[in-house]
């Protein structure tokens, strides 16, 4: 609850800062801002504080999961933050407004791992979709941008009325909106309506769509291809990861009972989104195109985590979460940075870049090995413990081809390792050193230095949930 409060007041006094004349310090804020309220965030680790109890009456708590994943949520945006330098220096653009947008995001965000009311995980979504509508289309004078944020809106707000009419049939078998209600309702309930199973499934289609989930997935790849880069490591990287985290507490919390129900359709939607997301980025082009595909098929590994149901769930879904949005950070930064000097999203724009830009292209290296789930890195044992989760549940064949299509990955994902060591340059200007801000060094350190870290001692995230 204090981070929610924190962020709003935040993103208010963002806009403000932007009267200033300096927009230096409007970075600087939404820094500073990001930081304050993790450390807030932090206080409430162990020691849940009542702040505002009495206002939300019971229909938002803070427990070690909401903490964590809340701290993942804001350790991201950190993260971000430094990679909109060129936002800064751009005349046309309005960063008062793309900071304060983001940590009104944020809110509905942290909203989505603190719920205990369906109606608050409704304006938690709501919050951070139209948050990211917007955004979508911050570079109006793109026309990619503005097809991608009337694509995202057109499709989001149809997912939306699904999600809501679901939570109606919800409402309407259960009697209320609240987790602890609808767990009573179908643990005590000896014939469950069939209402209540109509609404369930409506409510998982709507969320299934936010997290890019197969056949839910067809708006991904327009609009993380026409959207600002920087949005669109927001979208991947935060949106996925407080989806997920939603929709595994809706499910752990008030539909346990009914695991038959939903497991089935789970799996296969699983393995689908894994073989689509995975086999269609090997066809891919550009690189930013590649990691929307990518990150579909990291959602069908999320949601195999999800699909598992097990104690082992919970901490997997969060280091999976985390070391996937270090590496999709880092990834995306190389990308702007080699993009805005070779006004190209292909692979053939990294050609040479360890020749030109070493550092770069070793932020880059280690970020494909994560995504690809190399030892050494975060992203092994995020899927190590996903498939140990599946193991243990006895989901053997859709282990067969989550292992396959790994495989795959392998492809694509080295295609960007090839390109950086192996290819020679185009011309001269592209094999020009790219000079790095500060800020942005910083943040790729940050992440690049973690995801090993997390790779040689899992154990720190994984302890915390234990």
């Amino acid at each position: 609850m204090l981070s929610i409060l924190l962020l709003s007041v935040f993103g208010i006094a963002n806009l403000f800062l932007g009267f200033l004349k300096n927009r230096q310090i409007l970075f600087v804020g939404a820094i500073l801002f990001v930081l304050i309220t993790f450390g807030a965030n932090l206080v409430e680790w162990g020691n849940p504080l009542d702040f505002g109890a009495s206002i939300n009456k019971g229909m938002m708590a803070t427990d070690k999961t909401s903490v964590l994943f809340t701290a993942v949520l804001l350790f991201t945006a950190f993260l971000i933050m430094p990679l909109s330098q060129n936002y800064i220096q751009d005349k046309e653009a309005q960063p008062a407004e793309y900071y304060a947008i983001l940590l009104f995001s944020l809110v509905g965000a942290v909203m989505m791992v603190s719920y205990e009311s369906l109606l608050m995980l409704f304006v938690g979504i709501e919050i951070l979709s139209i948050s990211m509508y917007v955004l979508t289309g911050a570079n109006k004078r793109n026309n990619r941008s503005n097809e991608a944020a009337m694509k995202y809106f057109l499709q989001g707000s149809f997912a939306t009325g699904i999600f809501l009419f679901g939570v109606a049939l919800l409402y309407g078998s259960t009697g209320g909106f609240s987790l602890s209600k609808i767990q009573e309702y179908v643990s005590s309930t000896p014939n469950i309506s069939p209402m209540l199973y109509l609404g369930l499934m409506f409510t998982l289609v709507g969320m299934l769509f936010k997290v890019s989930i197969a056949p839910f997935h067809f708006w991904t790849p327009d609009v993380y291809d026409g959207a600002p880069t920087l949005f669109t490591t927001f979208m991947s990287t935060i949106v996925k990861t407080a989806g997920f985290a939603a929709l595994f507490k809706l499910l752990s919390s008030s539909f346990g009972n009914v695991y038959g129900y939903w497991q089935t359709g789970f799996i296969t939607l699983s393995a689908l989104t894994i073989v689509v997301g995975n086999l269609t980025a090997v066809y891919q082009q550009s690189f930013k195109r590649m990691m929307a595909y990518s990150s579909i098929s990291h959602a069908g590994y999320l949601l195999l985590a999800v699909t598992a149901f097990n104690e082992r769930s919970s901490s997997a879904i969060l280091f999976y979460s985390l070391s996937y949005s270090l590496a999709t950070v880092c990834a995306f930064g190389v990308l702007m940075l080699v993009s805005a000097k070779n006004h190209n999203e292909e692979y053939n724009s990294f050609n040479g870049l360890a020749k030109s830009n070493p550092f770069l292209a070793l932020v880059m290296t280690i970020a494909m090995l994560s995504l690809a789930g190399i030892p050494l890195t975060s992203g092994f044992f995020g899927k190590l413990w996903i498939f140990i989760s599946a193991f243990e549940r006895g989901m053997y064949w859709v282990m067969v081809i989550a292992a396959l299509m790994s495989a795959v990955g392998l492809y694509y994902y080295f295609k960007v390792i090839i390109a950086m060591y192996l290819k020679e340059p185009h011309s001269k200007e592209t094999d020009t050193k790219i000079e790095v801000p500060t800020p942005y060094i910083i943040a790729l350190l940050i992440g690049t230095i973690l995801t090993v870290v997390l790779g040689l001692l899992p154990d720190t995230i994984f302890g915390l949930l234990k």
